[in-house]
């Protein structure tokens, strides 16, 4: 059985949907919540990248202009 989100299975199941289009249905939602979470951990280091890369990028300007 796949990663599911049980509230919102019960949730389609109460407001009419069958049990299997429910499960089907919860079972999508629930793969696109790891998507989001996976995208959402590459964004955090991508962050951090350019946040480096800017200071090490002014670090060399202030060298280049304060001895230049």
């Amino acid at each position: 059985m796949a990663l599911q989100l049980g509230a919102l299975r019960d949730a389609l199941v109460e407001a009419g949907a069958s049990e299997s289009k429910a499960r089907a249905a919860a079972e999508e939602v629930a793969s696109y919540e790891t998507r989001l979470s996976s995208i959402d951990g590459r964004l955090s280091v991508l962050t951090w990248m350019v946040g480096t890369n800017i200071v090490l990028t002014l670090g060399v300007l202030w060298r280049l202009l304060a001895h230049g």
